[in-house]
């Protein structure tokens, strides 16, 4: 069977990139290694964990914050099965939707293992062996992540004691206590859903500090209110070994700048310590494709060093976010079809979905500080805006980075209920190279979260109103 372009894997990058090609015109097949295509993201990342981090949130709301507005509904009672079937029915609703635009779009699905055996040539193995040979003008990788574990660490998972992101999502029962090792985006989310629901949770982490790569400041004011909230850190701890105990698992860790070691025994050990590119048995060895450390080396325009195979998303260099390889995968499309694809990433937010959520695009206080860059700072905090204080959401603030000659905003960091959201706004603004004026010149709507963001864009100029 011959095709224009097979795309091997159906995550975010995947499925948008098979969609945009058969908009433009291409006959276009995909590849899935599951049996349900949308890749981790869908099945066993983004989708399940937001739909737990939404359940879980309302259930500590219920606990804690509804007799405040003056709703008593006595103390909840959790029905882990019921939040869980939540959670598998919003996995069911999506990876099926993906499975409609597919099929709307007029792309072949093939589910097995996709296996690059040359220029234009893709083997793919079922589940029961039978090969399939398709033929195409270009492949395009988009295979995604897979769990990575702490260097030098022997992690052998079972996904009910010692676990990845992938049995955080699926316990049968809350944990008395949670050990997380890792405190970066995963961690944190998955830490705090278990949080909420009642466990005891201890979060070890290398670093000095949790999120690393996001604003310095960030950092430590949400790592204040996740203590506060009862998550406990240990930092600048080095793992040496995870292993079964005899009720659970332990986690053996001692300082970085070296001391005594200390062994923790928890429940569950969830291992979060960050993802690697997914590149097995795809023949990219005997497709001569180079390689950097486990990723896929591409050009400015997508193109590995062999002809006709390009590759976007987690393979590649940049963030391990959907979203990243949703424009990635968009935009390689459009260079197949003769266009000017095109993804910015200076312009590519984060998000970490606790609660407070944290939401950052651009750079950071530290990264224009490393580079010499003159900057202003505006900053907002959330105590000072009605509408947090009428929701009684007023952790957090907005910090907008602006350049000190010409005002252009180069970074906005967003600590806060719907930080998620909010950030969009910041992120249009920087796209089109936006000034911190022209934010705070932009009449925002009263009373609203999104005041805050202006208010903070007022800061850069010292004259913020409401502080």
């Amino acid at each position: 069977m011959s095709y224009d372009l097979i795309v091997i894997g159906t995550g975010p990058g995947g499925y948008v990139c098979a969609i945009r090609a058969a908009q433009l015109g291409m006959k276009v097949a995909v590849v899935e290694k599951r049996a349900t295509h949308g890749g981790t993201c869908l099945n066993v990342g983004c989708i399940p964990s937001k739909a737990l981090l939404h359940a879980s949130e309302m259930f500590e709301q219920a606990g804690h914050d509804f007799p405040a507005l003056g709703v008593n509904v006595g103390k909840p009672k959790l029905d882990l099965a019921a939040m869980m079937k939540h959670k598998d029915d919003t996995v069911s609703a999506n990876v099926t939707g993906v499975g409609f635009l597919l099929k709307k779009n007029k792309i072949d699905p093939f589910i097995g293992t996709g296996t690059i055996k040359g220029a234009g040539k893709v083997d793919v193995t079922d589940a029961d062996g039978k090969v399939t040979s398709l033929e195409a003008k270009n492949i395009v990788i988009a295979t995604g992540s897979d769990v990575a574990t702490p260097p030098g660490v022997d992690v052998a998972f079972d996904e009910k004691t010692i676990v990845s992101s992938t049995g955080a999502l699926k316990l049968e029962k809350v944990p008395g206590k949670l050990i997380v090792i890792g405190a970066g985006v995963i961690g944190l989310e998955m830490g705090s859903v278990w949080r909420r629901l009642g466990a005891e949770v201890t979060v070890v982490e290398y670093l000095d500090r949790i999120l690393p790569g996001m604003d310095g400041e960030v950092a430590k004011q949400t790592q204040r209110i996740f203590e506060k909230q009862g998550m406990k850190f240990h930092l600048s701890s080095k793992v040496t070994a995870v292993a079964k105990a005899k009720k659970g698992g332990s986690v053996t860790f001692e300082p970085v700048a070296g001391g005594d070691a200390q062994t923790l025994e928890a429940d569950v050990v969830l291992v979060a310590t960050g993802r690697r590119p997914y590149t097995d048995n795809l023949g990219l060895e005997e497709a001569g494709v180079a390689m950097d450390r486990g990723r896929v080396v591409i050009d400015d325009h997508f193109k590995t060093n062999a002809d006709g195979i390009y590759a976007i998303g987690d393979v590649v260099r940049g963030p391990m976010l959907a979203h990243k390889a949703e424009d990635e995968g968009i935009a390689v499309a459009e260079i197949l079809a003769g266009q000017h694809g095109h993804v910015n990433y200076n312009v590519i937010p984060g998000i970490v979905y606790t609660m407070p959520e944290i939401a950052s695009v651009g750079k950071t206080e530290e990264e224009l500080k490393e580079a010499g860059v003159a900057y202003k700072a505006g900053k907002f905090p959330f105590t000072a805006n009605g509408r947090a204080r009428a929701m009684r959401a007023t952790d957090g603030f907005v910090k907008v980075l602006a350049d000190a000659e010409t005002d252009r905003v180069l970074g906005v960091h967003i600590v806060g209920f719907g930080a998620g959201e909010l950030i969009g706004e910041a992120g249009v603004l920087m796209e089109f190279g936006g000034s911190a004026e022209d934010l705070a010149r932009t009449c925002h709507g009263h009373p609203t979260l999104s005041e805050a963001v202006k208010e903070a864009a007022l800061g850069v100029d010292k004259r913020s109103i409401h502080v």
